[in-house]
């Protein structure tokens, strides 16, 4: 199968006209790669689009043979460590999904590969 990544946003209260967040941006907050990883981020954009985030994602799951979960988990805590807040959906090519996020919440569903729904949104 293939993996595709689609990301939209309800922008951020109070942004600066002309402000274009990290949904739109290829590598930071939308990624997909058919070998690696498809994800999704939500978030402060500024620091995603610094950080490019999708990209490093894939970077080490590819490059380094993190699996999704290390991956995802270091870059969002990471992430974190220089001031950004958010998380990310994401799923590798075998169907594993990773939802981390370091802000106090994130609305979250997915379907595991055992078929079962899954929802949260808080820890």
């Amino acid at each position: 199968g293939h993996l595709a990544a689609a990301t939209s946003t309800g922008g951020m209260t109070a942004k600066t006209p002309g402000r274009v967040g990290d949904s739109p941006v290829i590598g930071a907050g939308t990624w997909a790669d058919d070998e690696t990883v498809a994800l999704s981020a939500t978030g402060h954009g500024e620091y995603f689009i610094r950080w490019a985030v999708g990209h490093e994602v894939n970077a080490r799951m590819r490059w380094a043979g993190q699996s999704l979960n290390e991956a995802a988990g270091a870059v969002v805590r990471e992430l974190g460590e220089i001031g950004g807040s958010g998380g990310l959906v994401a799923v590798d090519r075998k169907g594993n999904v990773s939802l981390p996020f370091n802000s106090p919440g994130m609305y979250r569903a997915w379907c595991g590969l055992d078929g079962e729904i899954n929802t949260g949104i808080y820890r």
